[in-house]
């Protein structure tokens, strides 16, 4: 099989486990598990969800308000879950790059909105590597996670960091997009592509305002993570929190390859292998999961849809 071929098919292969595993574990226990759910729980659960969309649009918004792009922070909380659900909908949730087109209404062209994203993306799977990593040598000794994992890890992280922060100077990023520029870039691009690079690197936060965008980040995170925790609550999960933010992240670091659609089979398929390590039954921890992606995911995605076609300003007039 070509590469090109196997490429298209390959974001159905975390689908495919997600439905072995509905099958194997019976669907009809899932069921019976979410109806017996603890309903205060749950509603405990719906309220850290709006918290946590306040927490995930700010970790972004400061970024914009820092690089003079002047949205107002009830519409930024809006564009938020726009870009969740395209986010929702895409391999590694590349599709919340739509954020970028929103923001053009208000100040920031093709390069800032680029920016915008790339930076919070950036921060936010930096954000992501450090709690695997902090959390992964609390308690290696409950073989989570090996060393050697560990250690790849860091690797994977150092060169990650070194990167970003290189090329988040404009000086060291000219050399190498020089290259892409001169030798890949079509003629008729040519003076497109030189804006989009000055506007990119603009008004771009100092490293002082980064670090405080990588706090959010990580409070953001650990909010993520209090939800799925109160939700396995409301099933019966009782292992405490901390095995959740030592289990959560690595199945959270294992969603972010693109072979599914939100990280959905190969994030439960770890999750019931780690939590399996603390006794916890698979078939709650498939529930647990569902329900996670129906509160945090689904339900704002509706609304991102309304908000979406009932925007008179919506994407293709902006």
């Amino acid at each position: 099989m070509k590469w090109r071929t196997f490429k298209k098919y390959l974001p159905i292969i975390g689908i495919g486990i997600f439905v072995y595993l509905l099958i194997k574990l019976d669907i009809t226990k899932v069921f019976d598990e979410i109806k017996n759910i603890n309903l205060n729980y749950l509603l405990i659960a719906i309220a850290l969800v709006l918290i946590f969309f306040t927490t995930q649009t700010l970790k972004w918004f400061i970024i914009a308000r820092k690089q003079k792009i002047k949205v107002p922070f009830c519409d930024a909380f809006k564009i938020n879950l726009i870009s969740n659900f395209y986010g929702f909908i895409t391999p590694s949730k590349i599709g919340s790059i739509i954020r970028m087109d929103y923001l053009k209404k208000y100040g920031g062209d093709t390069g800032k909105g680029l920016s915008n994203f790339a930076i919070d993306k950036v921060l936010d799977l930096i954000s992501l590597f450090f709690l695997v990593i902090f959390f992964g040598f609390i308690f290696y000794k409950e073989k989570v996670i090996s060393i050697v994992s560990l250690e790849i890890i860091i690797l994977i992280f150092s060169i990650f960091v070194l990167s970003f922060l290189f090329f988040y100077k404009k000086e060291n990023s000219k050399p190498v997009l020089r290259f892409i520029y001169r030798r890949l870039i079509p003629e008729r691009l040519k003076e497109k592509g030189k804006a989009i690079f000055e506007s990119f690197y603009q008004d771009n936060p100092n490293y002082l305002f980064l670090l405080l965008a990588f706090l959010i980040n990580l409070a953001n995170w650990i909010l993520n993570y209090a939800i799925i925790f109160v939700i396995g609550l409301s099933l019966g999960i009782n292992i405490g929190f901390i095995p959740f933010l030592l289990i959560l992240p690595i199945s959270t670091l294992v969603a972010q390859i693109p072979i599914t659609i939100d990280g959905l089979g190969t994030r439960e398929l770890t999750m019931i292998n780690l939590f399996g390590l603390f006794g916890v039954e698979a078939v709650k921890v498939l529930s647990t999961s569902i329900l996670s992606i129906l509160i945090v995911s689904v339900i704002p995605g509706a609304l991102a849809i309304i908000f979406s076609l009932s925007d008179k300003n919506e994407i293709h007039n902006v």
